[in-house]
């Protein structure tokens, strides 16, 4: 209706001038001197053409506006990743002269017997040289942290060392580093691939925006009221109605020898009967494919740790708030509200160092011994649906890590690799949507920014 509204002000400003006035005729009447002087003003170009000829022309010209406005914005948004990354580099300049004056403290006195000073640093350890050393071990990059093993304390007390190394190692040189090896993974699309080749992921729960986002074929495992309002938002969806049935864990084991990933929770609910379900967790581990485990699925675990203790490719991906539930289930204490990188690491040692994805103003990533932060910017919009994105592309990335060759990942832990891909993916598309929509961004407008986000991170 708009377009066409447009259209016809268009044509009747085209159309204007194909006509003289009356005032006009007289004018040439009584002054000829005048009218042979002036240049002759041709036609309006427009002014012969059908309806449909000047549609076409104004929907060409409204198409070249747009391609305009966005090369703008993507100018503008180099700009920005420039100035943050130069402000970045600054920040580590300033770390690194901290470190030699951290290091020039420990330092031990040449007098021959010095009194005890108290102090969180050893006295029988080497004092560190005034250059700052290697992070973590030889074949992981400099972005990643080596932490202690799960035999050592986890008092207050770090060492001034580990604490500065965390300041390097979380900073947003991660996202050089572990980029291109998330490339790595990502499979090239060929005309000599099969269908479902590129990726086969498995949804228990049945939420519409937990679809294995890039995966060649997404089954969803959900309740028979559920199934048409799931298989109307999409036909590429392959959905299951068997949650409710008796026999639910025999349905959907069936497909398992089909799928490269689980993800599960999205959309799950949290009756019992739905929660028995996910022994089919148990079923999956055997055939070791990567699980992700997220919203009421994170109940579950709550409940009983047991079924993913422990289980090298689980991923979890919590909120704070479940973040906190599963901390005190795993350690029947109140959780340290001040350090949650120190409360991630715990978590993840407590569950048998799988990796633990806690999702906030800057996603932690942790499997207890190594720990990457995502400081991808997004937005200050927070809509429903967004931890279901990441489930979903998570799903995806973790089958492209764990089927790659080992050096792929250059000896990193492929569920760090690949949480944070999800996790940059899903920032990078809140980012974007938020630039179109602002505060009425939903999770089906960062949807529509995959393409554009994906390409824009691990393909430009």
């Amino acid at each position: 209706m708009c377009v066409c509204v447009c259209v016809l002000i268009f044509v009747r400003s085209s159309l204007k001038g194909s006509y003289p006035t009356k005032q006009s005729s007289l004018t040439k009447t009584n002054s000829p001197a005048a009218t042979s002087s002036r240049p002759r003003r041709s036609k309006k170009r427009f002014a012969n053409m059908s309806l449909e000829k000047l549609m076409e022309k104004f929907l060409e010209q409204s198409m070249e506006a747009e391609d305009n406005f966005y090369r703008l914005e993507e100018q503008r948004l180099q700009a920005e990743d420039k100035r943050r990354e130069e402000e970045h580099s600054r920040e580590l300049q300033m770390l690194q002269m901290l470190g030699q004056i951290f290091a020039g403290i420990r330092a031990p006195s040449p007098a021959p017997q010095a009194t005890p000073q108290p102090s969180c640093i050893p006295q029988t350890k080497p004092a560190v040289p005034p250059t700052r050393p290697p992070f973590g071990n030889g074949n992981h990059p400099p972005a990643l942290t080596e932490f202690a093993s799960h035999s050592q304390p986890a008092g207050p007390g770090l060492l001034m060392e580990e604490v500065i190394e965390r300041s390097f190692s979380l900073g947003t040189a991660a996202m050089d580093n572990v980029i291109p090896l998330l490339r790595n993974t990502i499979p090239p699309l060929t005309s000599k691939k099969h269908k479902g080749q590129d990726g086969r992921i498995g949804i228990i729960g049945g939420c519409q925006d937990s679809c294995g986002e890039g995966a060649d074929l997404s089954h969803v495992f959900c309740t028979k009221d559920a199934a048409p309002v799931i298989k109307s938002y999409s036909p590429e969806l392959i959905v299951h109605p068997v949650l409710d049935s008796p026999n639910a864990v025999e349905e959907i084991e069936k497909w398992l020898p089909r799928l490269h990933s689980l993800v599960v929770g999205p959309g799950l609910g949290r009756e019992d009967m739905l929660l028995k379900n996910a022994k089919i967790i148990e079923r999956s581990k055997l055939r070791g494919i990567p699980i992700i485990i997220d919203a009421d699925g994170l109940w579950l675990v709550a409940k009983e740790p047991s079924v993913i203790q422990g289980y090298q490719r689980g991923i979890l991906t919590p909120n704070f708030m479940e973040f906190t539930r599963l901390y005190e289930a795993m350690h029947h204490e109140p959780l340290d509200r001040t350090d949650h990188k120190r409360s991630a690491q715990q978590l993840a040692i407590a569950m048998g160092h799988l990796t633990l994805v806690l999702k906030g103003e800057e996603d932690i990533i942790t499997d207890g011994k190594n720990m990457l932060t995502c400081t991808q910017e997004g937005s200050g919009r927070r809509c429903g649906g967004q931890g279901d994105l990441l489930s979903g592309s998570l799903g995806v990335f973790a089958h492209w890590a764990f089927s790659s060759p080992p050096d792929a990942t250059k000896g990193m832990n492929p569920s760090l690799v690949a949480a944070f891909g999800a996790t940059s993916l899903t920032r990078q598309c809140n980012r974007q949507a938020f630039h179109k929509h602002s505060r009425s961004t939903t999770t089906s407008d960062m949807i529509q920014e995959i393409s554009c986000a994906f390409k824009k991170l691990f393909e430009s």
